[in-house]
């Protein structure tokens, strides 16, 4: 059985968490690309712009071509979001997770290791609008690691850490387009208690939801 070791961060562990995230963030592009075409807007503009050059063109390939740009064009808009998204974490607390989360209170960072290597990362912090409870962030497993029980060690982790806190519930956000992280998190016992759009325009342009998930760690206890 693979030796799975869950510890607290350290600064040479680093660059490594900065890797599993940006490469955890950019597997949901396909799937964000793929909400998108599925959107009544999106194909009422695809289909208005494809029919409108065809009847004033009459021929097939300017349409063709006008619609290959425009989804290149939404892609592009993913990609932006993402990366946005990406830099805005790096600067609000992955390029010093250590001030972020271990010289606060009832805060940690932690990694899951596997033969010297950085395989998984998982954070919790106070919830800025839930004073009973601690937030989960920055859970990400490689992908070559996965299925091994890693998330669900992390998971545990975080709860422990803060039911021995004495703190009431974990609670945290995840998107729409993660669907594998929604299904780890009902199976460990979280509830999806609400949604919500994203402030940005473009978010909300093409419907991209958050769901807020709780685990309620009296509940949990009961269970297990």
């Amino acid at each position: 059985m693979t030796n799975i070791q869950i510890r607290k961060f350290e600064d040479e562990d680093a660059e490594s968490v900065k890797e599993i995230f940006t490469l955890g963030m950019n597997e949901h592009l396909p799937s964000s690309f793929m909400h998108i075409l599925k959107q009544p807007l999106t194909q009422m503009l695809l289909m208005c712009t494809f029919c409108a050059l065809m009847a004033s063109s009459k021929s097939f390939l300017l349409p063709i071509l006008a619609v290959t740009l425009l989804l290149a064009g939404v892609r592009q808009m993913i990609v932006h979001m993402f990366s946005s998204y990406i830099d805005a974490s790096f600067k609000s607390d992955l390029n010093n997770i250590s001030e972020a989360y271990l010289k606060k209170k009832d805060s940690c960072f932690w990694v899951a290791e596997i033969d010297g290597r950085v395989v998984g990362t998982v954070a919790c912090l106070p919830a800025e609008n839930t004073p009973e409870c601690l937030e989960l962030k920055r859970m990400s497993v490689r992908r070559s690691h996965r299925g091994m029980g890693i998330a669900k060690a992390l998971c545990r982790t975080v709860a422990d850490f803060t039911r021995d806190r004495g703190y009431a519930a974990v609670i945290l956000y995840t998107s729409m387009v993660a669907t594998d992280a929604q299904k780890l998190y009902e199976h460990m016992g979280y509830k999806r208690i609400r949604e919500f759009l994203l402030p940005e325009f473009f978010a909300k342009m093409i419907n991209f939801t958050l769901f807020e998930y709780r685990l309620d760690l009296q509940q949990d206890e009961e269970r297990n």
